[in-house]
């Protein structure tokens, strides 16, 4: 089971959540859950006791968390203490039959689902506990069942730092792979995907991590990531608690004249992923896309990084991923904006294959074949 630290892969100031499951042997599984409220930081640091799934709902529809894969482990843990651990659902399920309770376990995680539609890891999270767990004949009693998905939850919760220690790992092997081994790496990134974004050492930001472990990283830049700031509340904050060589942020809107005047053989972009298509179309923060448009402009390579899990083969591009729009005063009272002023605020946007130089996952690096594509539909067949 996983202790309440699961930042222990990182640095101790940077728990995105708090999990602590019962350890006792002799009584029905339990757990307690807490949220870093990512909306306060970096100049206040709170956490939010998560009960049940309405409670994990809400932190993620108003992106007191965020990032694909924390959403994920935010969801399933959030149904495990829900059914473990809230009064009232303990009541709901008391006197049922395990059939029953697989409905409302089923009920609960299509709930979940709907909290934040174009990050694909909830659905395939909740399509994990679907087949391993709701689909084992051999759980026969409510105790056997929920102590089973409890354990599950908890072995997704540790997965998910190490498969973010070998993306790190494949993302560093891959871009030094370019250059001269005297020669380190100056990063680019946007929005967040470090340890706050995750359950512990981050995606993109631990392509970061492993360069600078490594010694190979000359400095990194981040775009502040319109309107919530992901960039400049967060990325920033991670990059100055792990004291990363030569740090930077700009706004979104200087990344061209960044790279025309300090933008050299050394330079790459590294940013995370909330869907990948099977073309390798990838959807993330918005933002992303016009980064990409200019990194193909001045010729530097862009690289996604994204758990295997966030590779969606069922859609063939990314013209069939939902884009989910947020909220109008979400923009109106970041920018200073009348309150009365139309806007559109997207969440996400598509950068096509065409800009991408390479998808870095925890099973490898997806390259483009000889004809120019990214064959995330072949990878997928060759590493599941």
């Amino acid at each position: 089971m996983m202790s309440s630290d699961n930042s222990k892969s990182s640095a101790n100031t940077l728990r995105s959540l708090i999990f602590t499951p019962s350890t006792s042997a002799h009584s029905p599984p339990s757990a307690t859950l807490s949220v870093l409220d990512q909306l306060l930081l970096p100049h206040e640091t709170k956490y939010i006791p998560i009960r049940c799934v309405q409670d994990a709902w809400s932190v993620i529809r108003t992106m007191q968390i965020r990032g694909a894969p924390l959403i994920a482990i935010v969801a399933v843990l959030g149904l495990a203490v829900d059914l473990t651990s809230y009064p009232s659902t303990i009541r709901q399920l008391e006197g049922l039959g395990v059939d029953e309770i697989k409905r409302v376990i089923v009920e609960k995680m299509e709930y979940l689902k709907t909290s934040r539609p174009t990050a694909v890891n909830v659905f395939n999270a909740m399509e994990e506990l679907s087949t391993t767990i709701l689909a084992d004949s051999s759980l026969t009693t409510r105790e056997e069942l929920l102590s089973a998905l409890m354990t599950h939850a908890s072995y997704m919760l540790e997965r998910d730092v190490s498969d973010n220690r070998s993306i790190g790992s494949h993302g560093a092997d891959e871009i030094l792979a370019k250059v001269d081994e005297r020669t380190n790496v100056r990063v680019i990134t946007i929005c967040n995907t470090g340890s706050l974004a995750t359950a512990g050492w981050g995606t993109a930001l631990g392509v970061a991590r492993e360069l600078c472990s490594r010694g190979r990283m000359e400095g990194i830049a981040c775009l502040e990531t319109r309107p919530y700031n992901q960039g400049s509340r967060l990325t920033a904050y991670e990059i100055l608690t792990e004291k990363m060589p030569n740090p930077c942020l700009l706004c979104d809107s200087m990344i061209s004249s960044y790279l025309a005047t300090k933008g050299s053989s050394n330079t790459v972009c590294i940013v995370g992923a909330d869907r990948v298509c099977a073309n390798g179309d990838t959807a993330n923060k918005i933002g992303t896309f016009q980064l990409a448009i200019v990194a193909k402009e001045f010729g530097v390579d862009f690289y996604v990084a994204s758990p295997f899990t966030t590779l969606d083969v069922k859609l063939k591009s990314g013209k069939e991923i939902e884009i989910e729009e947020r909220p109008p005063g979400e923009l109106l009272e970041s920018s200073g904006a009348p309150k009365d002023m139309k806007c559109w605020n997207p969440g996400f946007d598509v950068t096509p294959a065409a800009y991408i130089t390479g998808i870095i996952t925890e099973k490898g690096v997806v390259r483009r074949s000889e004809d120019g594509t990214l064959d995330v539909e072949g990878f997928v067949e060759k590493m599941s």
